[in-house]
């Protein structure tokens, strides 16, 4: 007897069909064919306990099963449940008459309970795409997987409850949306309001890199602070993470099916609408910073920033391969990662921010103090390389700050004040794009530039001149203008004025004719 149970794989952040087929006919052994990997291979074994436990039996007859499509690695402990399911239809020991209305993912224990797998979001909307009647999932994952719209998900606790489901009973109990409702504990802690780490109102002084820094999040701009040790670098770019909005839906969807995919979504009901915030340190692979693996292509650390922040604290201090290595997702704000029989795309939408100091012994710039030679601070900063910088929209210099400022610090405007003006800002940008397929200033084509960012005469006169006078490159023109654009709507202005293109051209000082590198 030959039956078909409908799987999923996840290729990138997204996941494809696949078949499993098992075949029972005369003869001896048990056969797993379809480019399936160790994982796979190794839930045969898995299953079959799983099966005996609860009180199944294994025919002694020969079983082929069959993971289509045949050329595409399968990789994961994700089929142990749909194999299951197929040798005890194929064996007649079960009569499954919904078998082909529901997609079955989710890894077996010996005793035939359950186990999360990765990617549950992306296979619950693989079996919406699919008009499936439902998809049968571990009951982790089935909640993580909640918000899935246009399918039934349902959340499994043992092989028995899938075969109950497939059978046609009624297992309303194992709704993701009664699950949850009868456990009102669940709540999903990437979800909760963001507790800020430091408030804009604790740093004492930095006003200039302040209003930079607002810039850069009402634009999801990138940003680069080169300033003295102890000047607040650090800690403005925690505080930013403060000021940034929630995400909407749609973005709140793409980054929630990175985690997934990845594993690494907490435990809960609901996708993740706060901004993520990674941080890795300076000594991490590119592999884990760009996405890769040898066996299973995973997202890295600047997909996993995808919608939100990737701050690289000692930035001239991190390996040249890693800095350069960021070139790519900046531009593109997606990461492909190519190996000899696949090949893999995840979206890398983030703002970069960076903070180095501007010299070895990190006082350049403050009176006497540095002791660096000229040739030394010239290659110290020579990581921030032209390429590079022409991606950063916003660069700013921090100084430390006077002592008299701290004796007598005053409380500023508090990051909540500001967060109010960014999410009006990111609102306006949101109405603007529609449809668009983007969200924010720092994402505009050169088409949408051309569109949304026109200058009069006065700003086309002054624009030429600082860029024959600079010699800053095409890149850094568009980034000038994509900046103007978000000046201009902080200011609630419909168009870009002088007053908006000055501001915007006083944060390219790293890429301005003369600079020292």
């Amino acid at each position: 007897m030959l039956v078909n149970v409908i799987g999923a794989k996840c290729v990138g952040i997204d996941a494809m069909k696949v078949d499993i087929e098992t075949k029972i006919s005369k003869g001896l052994g048990l056969h797993l064919v379809g480019l399936a990997d160790a994982a796979v291979k190794e839930s045969l074994l898995r299953t079959v306990t799983a099966l005996q436990s609860l009180g199944y039996k294994i025919p002694g007859m020969k079983m082929i099963i069959n993971l289509a499509p045949a050329d595409m690695h399968k990789k994961g402990s994700g089929y142990d449940a749909p194999i299951g399911v197929g040798i005890i239809a194929a064996s007649g020991q079960e009569v499954l008459p919904l078998l082909d209305k529901y997609l079955v993912m989710g890894e077996l224990g010996l005793d035939g309970s359950m186990r999360p797998i990765p990617g549950a979001l992306s296979i619950a909307q693989l079996a919406s795409e699919l008009g499936l009647r439902g998809c049968i999932l571990p009951r982790e994952s089935a909640i993580e997987a909640s918000e899935t719209k246009g399918t039934g998900i349902y959340g499994a606790e043992t092989l028995s409850d899938v075969i109950s489901i497939l059978s046609g009973e009624s297992r309303e109990d194992l709704l993701v949306e009664n699950i949850i409702r009868d456990n009102p504990g669940l709540c999903f802690g990437a979800a909760a309001e963001r507790v800020c780490e430091v408030d804009f109102a604790d740093i004492v002084g930095q006003d200039g890199a302040k209003r930079g820094l607002e810039i850069a999040a009402a634009g999801a701009h990138n940003v680069m602070m080169v300033g003295a040790p102890g000047s607040g670098k650090s800690s403005l770019a925690k505080a930013l993470a403060g000021i940034l909005p929630p995400m909407t839906r749609e973005e709140a969807l793409q980054t929630s099916k990175i985690y997934s995919v990845a594993g690494r979504l907490p435990g809960g009901p609901g996708l993740i609408y706060r901004r993520p915030f990674r941080s890795p340190h300076g000594s991490a692979s590119i592999p884990s910073i760009i996405g890769g693996g040898s066996d299973n292509i995973l997202p890295g650390e600047v997909s996993l920033a995808h919608n939100g922040v990737f701050f690289l604290d000692e930035f001239c201090q991190a390996p040249r391969s890693m800095i350069e290595a960021l070139r790519a997702p900046m531009e593109d704000r997606k990461v492909i990662v190519c190996r000899l029989r696949q090949k893999v795309e995840y979206p890398a939408s983030f703002m970069l921010v960076g903070a180095t100091n501007p010299c070895p012994c990190g006082y350049w710039g403050e009176g006497e103090r540095c002791t660096c030679s000229p040739g030394r601070r010239e290659a110290y900063l020579s990581k921030l390389s032209g390429p590079l910088m022409d991606r950063v929209d916003v660069q700013l210099w921090l100084h430390t700050v006077n002592p008299s400022a701290l004796m007598h610090r005053s409380r500023g405007e508090n990051s909540a004040s500001v967060a109010r003006r960014v999410m009006a800002t990111r609102e306006i940008q949101s109405r603007r794009f529609e449809g668009e397929g983007i969200f924010t200033n720092s994402e505009m084509s050169s088409a949408q530039i051309e569109k949304y960012c026109a200058l009069d005469e006065e700003g086309k006169r002054f624009l030429e001149k600082v860029m024959d006078k600079e010699q800053f490159s095409a890149r850094a023109w568009s980034r000038i203008l994509k900046i103007s654009r978000t000046i201009a709507d902080l200011a609630g202005a419909e168009n870009i004025s002088m007053e908006h293109l000055a501001e915007a051209v006083s944060y390219r000082f790293l890429d301005k004719n003369g600079y020292s590198h």
